[in-house]
């Protein structure tokens, strides 16, 4: 019964408060449109209101209404992005990154084209700087692309498990293109702040919405 009390007494005031900006937005757009009618009727017969000072008033107004649906739009907005960025709560995803995981013999990172290429190679390095492994990735189409590596080097060795980085390079018609390197995260949990929601993604940290290039 007291859970039923504080939620209706919570919904009260929120439409109390609702109904106070409104009545606020209200108020002023009133007092504005009264002063701007006492102005116009007190004006000097041979000194008229000029039109244009009349239209920026006007403006004024409509940017007080305007700024105030615009925050409320926006509110709305970022709350529903708040509901689907908790969807990927352990999905894994594509952001940018240069280092892949090995675990088991399997490994996938990606890398994100600017445009088509006919030649993609991935180099995978150990902690020391050591190359270990090229991948020819052949020809791709523009956009993020996954690859896997078997964790094998050169020499068909397996590897320890681990952490390891790796570079990409990509040409089209002997020209070389600057590709973006792509890590693989788990997303563990959703973050809000003023610049909106925010994923924490294990190995990669906090990251925006807009750099996930993929969900897998």
């Amino acid at each position: 019964m007291a859970s039923s009390v504080a939620g209706v007494t919570d919904v009260a005031s929120k439409v109390a408060s609702a109904t106070q900006s409104k009545s606020v937005v209200e108020e002023q757009q009133d007092r504005f449109l009264k002063l701007l009618v006492t102005q116009m009727k007190n004006q000097d017969p041979l000194n008229p209101l000029d039109n244009a000072q009349v239209t920026t008033q006007m403006a004024q107004l409509s940017t007080v209404s305007g700024i105030e649906k615009l925050n409320a739009t926006l509110q709305a907005f970022t709350k529903a992005q708040a509901f689907q960025a908790a969807g990927l709560i352990g999905h894994y995803v594509l952001a940018p990154g240069d280092f892949i995981n090995l675990s088991g013999g399997a490994a996938a990172a990606g890398v994100d084209l600017p445009s088509a290429a006919d030649t993609v190679k991935v180099s995978v390095f150990d902690s020391n700087g050591a190359l270990v492994r090229e991948l020819n990735l052949g020809e791709q189409a523009e956009g993020p692309l996954l690859f896997q590596w078997d964790g094998k080097n050169g020499q068909g060795v397996a590897v320890p498990d681990g952490t390891y980085a790796f570079s990409v390079t990509a040409s089209l018609g002997g020209k070389a293109i600057t590709p973006v390197n792509l890590a693989v995260g788990q997303v563990s949990s959703v973050l809000m702040d003023a610049a909106g929601p925010a994923l924490s993604v294990r190995g990669m940290g906090d990251i925006g919405l807009d750099e996930i290039r993929q969900i897998l």
